[in-house]
């Protein structure tokens, strides 16, 4: 396991955001989301002060533990779904933050459970093996031979990887698929017929991922399940968590995504809703605020909060570190969707 002297060396330098000329305030890297507030430091910059009050960096590691007490009280013992997915997947920097986040979540009490898909992984085996991709509506068609290299893709390679690394960074990983201990029990889409072998949810059994979260183990969920008959499924991965995070009665469901999060206005990168409900984001689908690809993925989250679950995210996957921004930081990493 790891110790709390390494996992502290994970993280990044302090980072500094000049507010005015004589005062710099310090953004630790980890106090947490949304709520309680936490306590900020400040440094005055002036001329007799500077020197005696530059924390040194032990000061500065025990100043960030101290801060984030209160959220590791709050958050502690509470399951919290994630979704892996997008650039946060193909680059390696990206994959060792998100790895290094969840094994921090788990030291401190927290429960994650880890979802994951892998499109580019498939598509790069696909071509391997000299298999066209064919995509419809941005979906992929995926018959018999397709599926057998999605199942193993997905199953025995991309999630074993990802057992290997969490267990390799000081925590315990379970690798599992849907259909393991029926776990998930899938049914055809409504548009099987010209998809071919995509599924939808149709039943969720977490008993086998209980006995894991409550003995401090990292399960790691890909989203490939069988129907009753025993046909596999290619399901997607957004779904997944989210009807995984409903079932286990999560605290937290969040998707890692390739954009900022939802935008009031699309063309402004400076537009973030940092925080909405399910009313509002409606209202903001039905006005063309929000559409395309975001569609799903709020859909995704209106639903879990529709059962249960207490927050759901769409955040940055391509912030360094973007876990512990949402989760431990009053900023977050994107958007927090409430009930």
């Amino acid at each position: 396991m790891l110790t709390s002297k390494s996992l502290i060396n994970h993280y990044s330098p302090p980072l500094f955001s000049s507010k005015t000329p004589n005062t710099i305030t310090r953004i630790t890297a980890f106090p947490f989301s949304h709520s309680p507030k936490p306590r900020s430091l400040s440094i005055k910059n002036s001329a007799n002060e500077s020197n005696s009050l530059s924390p040194k960096p032990g000061q500065f590691r025990v100043d960030i533990l101290s801060e984030a007490l209160p959220f590791i009280q709050k958050f502690r013992g509470k399951t919290i779904v994630v979704k892996y997915g997008g650039a946060a997947m193909k680059s390696q920097a990206l994959q060792a933050s998100v790895v290094n986040d969840l094994v921090l979540l788990a030291c401190v009490g927290l429960r994650p459970v880890l979802v994951h898909g892998g499109g580019p992984e498939i598509n790069l085996w696909l071509k391997r093996l000299n298999i066209e991709a064919v995509f419809r509506d941005g979906l992929r068609v995926t018959d018999s031979q397709t599926m057998e290299i999605v199942s193993m893709v997905l199953v025995g390679k991309v999630n074993k990887h990802l057992v290997s690394l969490i267990n390799k960074a000081g925590a315990i990983a379970v690798g599992l698929s849907g259909m393991d201990g029926q776990l998930l029990t899938a049914r055809p889409a409504s548009n099987s017929a010209q998809l071919g072998f995509v599924g939808e949810v149709a039943r969720v059994d977490p008993t086998v991922l209980r006995p894991h979260i409550e003995n401090g183990h990292i399960p790691v969920v890909t989203s490939v399940a069988a129907d009753e008959s025993g046909q596999p499924y290619n399901i997607n991965a957004d779904t997944v968590a989210g009807e995984l995070a409903a079932a286990l009665g999560a605290e937290k469901l969040i998707l890692l995504t390739d954009v900022a999060g939802i935008l009031e206005d699309r063309e402004d990168p400076s537009s973030l809703v940092k925080e909405i409900n399910i009313r509002e984001v409606k209202k903001m689908i039905e006005n063309g605020k929000v559409s395309g690809g975001m569609i799903p993925k709020v859909n995704c989250c209106v639903r879990t909060l529709a059962q249960g679950c207490k927050t759901a995210s769409i955040i940055d996957g391509r912030l360094p570190h973007s876990l512990l921004l949402e989760i431990l930081t009053d900023e977050g990493a994107g958007t927090m969707i409430t009930g």
